[in-house]
């Protein structure tokens, strides 16, 4: 499986940007799919994860101001970012996670770039 991530760019403090990835290939029916970030000198953090099962996830710095949303039919991700602030500028990089009986895979995507600067 192959993710593809779109959507970076610059964007000033209080604005909005949406972030897409789409998986090329056959995925598992039990999956996980979201976004992690990874700004300079820190680790890579989770952002938010929604599942096949319907739950969701939020990483407490963007709850409410960050929507991650799934199209299964498009097998495609989004992360809706909005009221972005210059601490979200990062790397966003796509995640998918997938489990079968004794298997479990994980992929991510090439990352994306968000910077938030006036």
């Amino acid at each position: 499986v192959q993710l593809q991530a779109s959507g970076g760019g610059l964007v000033q403090p209080g604005g909005s940007l949406r972030l897409s990835c789409a998986a090329d290939g056959n995925i598992f029916a039990i999956n996980a799919m979201g976004w992690y970030r990874q700004a300079p000198g820190n680790e890579r953090e989770l952002v938010a994860v929604a599942t096949s099962g319907g739950s969701i996830n939020y990483a407490d710095s963007v709850k409410g101001r960050f929507t991650i949303s799934r199209d299964n039919a498009k097998k495609t991700v989004y992360l809706q970012m909005n009221n972005l602030r210059p601490e979200d500028t990062a790397i966003y990089y796509c995640n998918l996670k997938e489990w079968a009986v004794a298997q479990r895979h994980e992929f991510w995507g090439q990352g994306t770039l968000v910077t938030v600067s006036s």
